[in-house]
């Protein structure tokens, strides 16, 4: 009844106000969210809070709520052209971002591993009809049939594991159930599969580069920033609640997963899309979350953190600026986007703090992620010290390597009717987004 009372006055609001201020009002209230976070966040000084056994918040996932508002509100206003000013279904849009936003934090939040998988299986259904509702090209069909098939197939033995853990007479709650399992080699796998697929790591990735291609700006931002951190999140509770480290089932996953991220960021140098390889280089930097969280050191998990957070900030800058770069040139190819740097100074700046990051370059938050979780992989084994090496000289490399083949060179002929009024506008609200991730990454990274 209270939902159904919502949404009842979001209606009013709707038919009182028009689309236009219920659309500003409902970014500028993901603006204020994310600030009365933060500062319950640093207020709390980092400790738990428990609402009557069904909501529990700590610090690492307070921190992954307040980035949901901020990236929720962030793909609102990188949608502004695309959506609110074409009239392109508006009100449906703002509805699905509200679910999804909703769904995610309270995804973050809940206390049982029962009602984290229905929030995990549901979170599922607002991004898909994002990519289905707004999506450019007819692909996205077959993108979301991939993204559906994948990750509901991959969570069915997590479901079985919660049912046997429900069988067994055991609690649901985040930390109240360590139950040992005869074989927890097993359980490893069933509650690592699910959320592997979710990160995802190289051999379970193949929807998520269809998805990103096809989706519009605000689902690539809302699927990079914050659904992928679903799968990071996913593994820290249930391995530490569980306490499911059987040491084989670990190392096997641990050079599968590494091997995965040196391959998965070799192959951003084949694709010619620009979006397709910033996808790639998610599933690179998430294998070292991977490796952060099977490590079992409290460094590893705070690297996982902070990793998950830079990378939600610097993915959803470079797709919003890859959406933005294909209303310019009217393509994404990488054989056909050249000489940014003349035509739009702006957005070429842009591009190259946005580069800048994802490379880890100081003093960004970045940095301290790939630093923390190299020592906690180094500490597991030094064996896969040089596998973690070149997986960040190659994320440098593509980095420098994407923005120098867009940026330079001789653009295109058809380019140069491009009004200046569109140029300007690219630059103002590129500006404002690579500013205010910035300035997060910094604030973040001081208060950690």
């Amino acid at each position: 009844m209270f939902s159904l009372g919502i949404v009842g006055v979001l209606l009013v609001v709707v038919s009182g106000l028009g689309q236009s201020v219920f659309w500003w009002s409902v970014l500028w209230g993901c603006v204020i969210m994310y600030l009365v976070s933060l500062g319950l966040w640093f207020s709390s000084l980092g400790l738990a809070g428990c609402w009557g056994e069904a909501l529990i918040v700590d610090s690492f996932s307070f921190s992954l709520v307040s980035l949901t508002i901020l990236i929720s509100g962030l793909s609102m206003l990188a949608s502004v052209r695309d959506v609110q000013k074409l009239n392109n279904k508006t009100v449906e849009f703002i509805f699905s971002i509200l679910v999804l936003t909703l769904v995610l934090v309270f995804c973050f939040s809940v206390g049982s591993l029962l009602n984290f998988y229905i929030m995990f299986e549901f979170s599922l259904i607002p991004i898909l009809l994002i990519i289905l509702g707004w999506g450019y090209q007819p692909e996205r069909l077959q993108a979301g049939k991939y993204m559906l098939l994948y990750t509901v197939s991959a969570s069915l033995p997590l479901l079985v594991l919660i049912v046997l853990i429900l069988s067994k007479g055991g609690s649901v709650f985040w930390g109240w159930s360590f139950l040992k399992f005869e074989w927890g080699w097993l359980a490893t796998f069933c509650a690592s599969l699910a959320f592997l697929v979710k990160l995802p790591i190289y051999g379970f990735h193949l929807w998520l580069p269809k998805a990103h291609v096809e989706a519009p700006v605000a689902g690539s931002m809302i699927l990079a920033g914050v659904l992928l951190k679903l799968g990071g999140y996913g593994l820290v509770r249930f391995f530490y609640t569980l306490e499911l480290f059987s040491t084989l089932t670990i190392s096997i996953i641990f050079c599968v997963g590494l091997m995965g991220g040196i391959v998965a960021s070799m192959v951003c140098f084949a694709q010619n899309d620009v979006k397709a390889l910033v996808a790639y280089s998610s599933v690179g930097h998430m294998s070292l979350v991977m490796g952060g969280v099977y490590s079992n050191t409290d460094w590893g998990w705070l690297g996982c953190l902070l990793m998950m957070i830079a990378h939600g900030l610097c993915s959803s800058g470079m797709f919003f600026l890859a959406s933005e770069t294909y209303k310019c040139y009217g393509t994404r190819s990488l054989f056909l986007v050249k000489g940014g740097l003349v035509l739009v100074p702006g957005v070429a700046l842009c591009w190259f703090l946005m580069c800048a990051i994802n490379m880890a370059a100081p003093p960004s938050l970045n940095l301290w992620g790939e630093l923390m979780l190299g020592i906690s992989i180094l500490s597991y084994s030094m064996v896969f010290g040089l596998l973690t090496g070149v997986m960040t000289f190659l994320s440098g490399v593509y980095s420098w390597y994407l923005y120098s083949i867009t940026q330079h060179g001789q653009y295109p002929l058809w380019v140069r009717g491009v009004s200046m009024a569109e140029e300007y506008a690219n630059y103002i609200i590129s500006f404002v987004l690579v500013l205010m991730l910035s300035l997060t990454g910094v604030i973040l990274m001081l208060f950690i």
